[in-house]
């Protein structure tokens, strides 16, 4: 049994006490840590796509280009073009040295000319000849003639038709030579073989213009490209070109256009693989503009990317894709309380996820993962002025 002098200090102290404990417990409360503030989102539906993407940059061409050679060598004589100009099928663009192939073609031409007035002469003698022969014919039936006469003239005729039948065959000697030389001048003379623009020009006036031997590439005398008709040349990787098909909707982006993003359409999907020495095996997706752009500068070369749509589902329950943790985990929002809860999931982006089971329309998760404290368990609150999408 206490003494009553120790009794009456417990009892005077017990106030002293009951005010540290009060204090420590306001010290506590305006000291303890806030709960950490998240951002959350509402599982709601929407479209999730499946995409591909290039593995390297892709490259704008034109759906046109020519890089043109003369097929045999000459000195320059004629330049009718300028880079940066606008020219038209047919147009002639540069010409080679060929006053010898004109001559041929004169020479080839007066024989035709000479050719014509021999034959118009031997057809002339024949059917003399002919008309002789049916008089010596007439006279030789009324005994007039013998038959060795009738005989001579027979012949006559005869030799003069092919006389006429030969000079015939000369026109069309002539003739063929005349094609000769105008086949030959054609071989001198680069002519635009579509509408477009002159890249470059790498001949000058008076310079010895010499075609490519086999297997020695040598640069182009004209460049043409026609840049009305532009299109995407992109790499796929050969994991992902089973999924691409002609005809499905892209999406195009340029480095030197930025901010915007193009409809496009593939045109093409090469049918080999392309076995590049120290780079991953790729198959070239060739991707038409759906509206080619107009107020933009866009130049045959610039880098693209694109963006190929292969499968779609719409009006799904979805999340941000940046929301899932390892092993298809979320954590929901509920009641101030982060609980943690396995989902399934169907079709993905980067950007979205299908869910096909564990969560609910309406379901709040959180986005900002990567804040200390944020675990199953832990009380949260929603950011201010974010709330849950």
């Amino acid at each position: 049994m206490p003494t009553p002098n120790k009794g009456n200090k417990l009892h005077r102290l017990a106030p002293w006490l009951a005010g540290l404990m009060l204090l420590a417990g306001i010290l506590w409360y305006y000291t303890r840590p806030e709960p950490p503030h998240v951002q959350l989102v509402s599982v709601r539906r929407g479209l999730v796509e499946a995409t591909v993407s290039n593995t390297r940059a892709g490259t704008i061409k034109a759906c046109h280009r020519a890089k043109m050679s003369a097929p045999t060598g000459g000195q320059i004589v004629h330049l009718l073009v300028k880079k940066g100009e606008r020219v038209k099928q047919g147009q002639v663009l540069l010409e080679l040295w060929n006053n010898d192939l004109q001559a041929q073609s004169a020479l080839a031409t007066e024989q035709l000319t000479t050719a014509g007035n021999q034959a118009t002469q031997a057809c002339l003698q024949a059917e003399l000849a002919e008309k002789e022969a049916l008089r010596a014919h007439q006279l030789q039936e009324k005994g007039f003639i013998s038959n060795e006469g009738l005989d001579q003239k027979l012949s006559a005729a005869k030799i003069s038709r092919a006389g006429c039948d030969a000079a015939h065959s000369q026109i069309a000697q002539s003739r063929s030579r005349i094609n000769a030389a105008h086949a030959g001048l054609e071989r001198m003379v680069l002519k635009a073989p579509f509408d477009g623009i002159v890249a470059d020009i790498s001949g000058e006036l008076g310079e010895y213009a010499t075609p490519s031997p086999p297997g020695i590439p040598t640069p182009p005398a004209i460049d043409l490209i026609d840049d009305r008709c532009l299109f995407v040349s992109a790499p796929i990787d050969e994991v992902d070109a089973a999924n691409i098909k002609a005809g499905q909707t892209a999406r195009i982006t340029l480095d030197a256009i930025k901010g915007k993003t193009f409809e496009g359409r593939v045109k093409r999907v090469a049918p080999y693989v392309l076995e590049l020495e120290k780079q991953a095996r790729t198959v070239e997706v060739e991707v038409d503009f759906v509206v080619p752009p107009t107020s933009e500068n866009l130049l045959a070369g610039y880098s693209a990317d694109v963006e190929i749509v292969h499968t779609t589902h719409p009006n799904v329950l979805r999340i941000p894709t940046q929301s899932l943790l390892e092993g298809k985990r979320v954590l929901v929002y509920k009641d101030g309380i982060l609980e943690e809860r396995t989902v399934s999931t169907g079709l993905a982006n980067w950007e979205q996820t299908e869910i096909t089971g564990g969560l609910v329309e309406g379901d709040k998760i959180v986005l900002s993962l990567d804040q200390a404290g944020v675990k199953a368990g832990a009380k949260v609150q929603p950011e201010v002025g974010k709330p849950a999408k």
